[in-house]
């Protein structure tokens, strides 16, 4: 039995996404690859204002936007973590790695694919609402 159009649409984009995600990692374990993707999303979703985080996730599609609105609470944002070292901690403890440093590639991986699947516009107004001090995590 087929799935309708747009789940199977879905589910072939957030594979292509996780594909990125791990190949960008260097690995091939899809759940390291989910569990990195969803912290940076969520790191960053949580940082941007509610309007912005609703715009962002207005150009991802269906399935990766249930992994990133996923236990949202649009009330308390944006968090109040300034510095590069309090984002790569948020990454790391909710991706359960094993410290700043894969955290770090992580949020370079994060950034390139979501890079490469929003617009040029929407990653602009993402990045100027962030802290100075946290653009780079945006940056390829």
């Amino acid at each position: 039995m087929s799935e309708p159009k747009i789940i199977e649409t879905s589910m072939h984009k957030a594979r292509e996404w996780l594909a990125e995600m791990a190949g960008e990692l260097g690995t091939d374990d899809r759940h390291y690859a989910y569990r990195a993707l969803r912290a940076y999303l969520h790191a960053v979703r949580d940082r941007i204002s509610v309007e912005e985080a609703a715009q962002l996730g207005a150009q991802m599609p269906l399935l990766i936007r249930g992994i990133y609105y996923d236990g949202w609470v649009p009330a308390r944002t944006p968090a109040s973590y300034h510095t590069v070292d309090e984002f790569l901690t948020r990454v790391a403890e909710e991706a359960q790695l094993a410290g700043e440093t894969e955290a770090s590639m992580v949020c370079r991986a994060g950034s390139t694919v979501l890079r490469s699947h929003v617009s040029e516009g929407e990653i602009a107004d993402v990045v100027a609402v962030m802290p100075e001090s946290l653009r780079p995590l945006l940056a390829t």
